[in-house]
């Protein structure tokens, strides 16, 4: 057997899909009619449309094309999707087509979907999923700062209802990335679920608030400088480490925590 035939008995489908399934649910059509209703346009103005970007037909083939009489073929649906906005397989198959964000951009917005999705509110639910059992947890009405730091108010908390099995066992309390200085782990509007404590081992990501701002990072301690050493010897002359804290996107620098001012863990980031 080949290489080649090998490799492509070995392809896995993105997701399950069937060909058959979707022409016995007339899917194309359905759209089709769908997005020409949303567009508030009759089908001999739909048809107008298409002959100025190059597509022949008359109102008659647009009618088989809706009622999955007829499909239309892979430059008529280009055309199509260009009249109607519909944006995905135009930046498929289309070389022409500019889409509005680059390739981070659409990432994010592919990871805020994910987001909304697991938050459990906003799911197409299926009859599988009708039977996911449901919690209510806290969620910090303020974010927790991945780059620039915003003030995270310990006493102020919403509740949300999330899947059971999306929450780590021992959180205590969700809260909302805001800043990308977490990424690639975490990235900007992700929750994060948090188990409150006042310690963190060195390595750990944990909530932090420091001099009135809440913080995402990573906890790592190291020698004080010499300059500072005597602010770090107690009185019975043990010189403590100093605490950092540390983000995962490069382009951040370390944050060094004064030991003048005001410094709290407030949990452990579980996920």
């Amino acid at each position: 057997m080949s290489a080649k035939i090998l490799s492509l008995q070995q392809h896995r489908v993105a997701r399950p899909y069937s060909v058959s399934k979707e022409r016995e649910r007339n899917m194309i059509g359905n759209r089709i009619a769908e997005e020409r209703a949303k567009a508030n346009l009759s089908r001999p103005e739909f048809v107008k449309l298409l002959q100025k970007v190059g597509i022949d037909v008359v109102p008659e083939a647009l009618r088989k094309w809706e009622h999955g009489e007829r499909i239309p073929n892979g430059y008529q649906l280009l055309a199509i999707c260009a009249v109607l906005g519909i944006d995905d397989v135009l930046y498929t198959f289309d070389s022409s087509y500019i889409p509005p964000l680059n390739e981070e951009g659409r990432k994010k917005v592919r990871e805020y979907a994910e987001d909304l999705a697991a938050c459990g509110r906003y799911r197409v639910e299926t009859k599988q999923e009708m039977d996911v059992e449901y919690i209510d947890m806290p969620l910090s009405a303020m974010p927790a700062s991945a780059g620039t730091g915003m003030f995270l108010d310990e006493d102020q908390f919403d509740r949300i209802s999330v899947p059971k099995d999306s929450v780590p066992r021992g959180a205590d309390f969700g809260v909302r990335v805001s800043g990308d200085s977490m990424e690639p782990k975490y990235y900007d509007r992700q929750i994060v679920w948090v188990q409150k404590c006042d310690s963190l081992m060195p390595g750990e990501v944990g909530i932090f608030l420091y001099d009135g701002e809440g913080y995402l990072k990573m906890y790592e301690e190291r020698e004080p400088d010499e300059a500072d050493v005597d602010l770090f010897t107690d009185s019975q002359g043990v010189l403590h480490k100093q605490r950092v804290l540390v983000s995962f996107n490069k382009k951040y620098d370390p944050k060094i925590v004064s030991p003048n001012a005001v410094f709290q863990i407030a949990g452990r980031v579980l996920n």
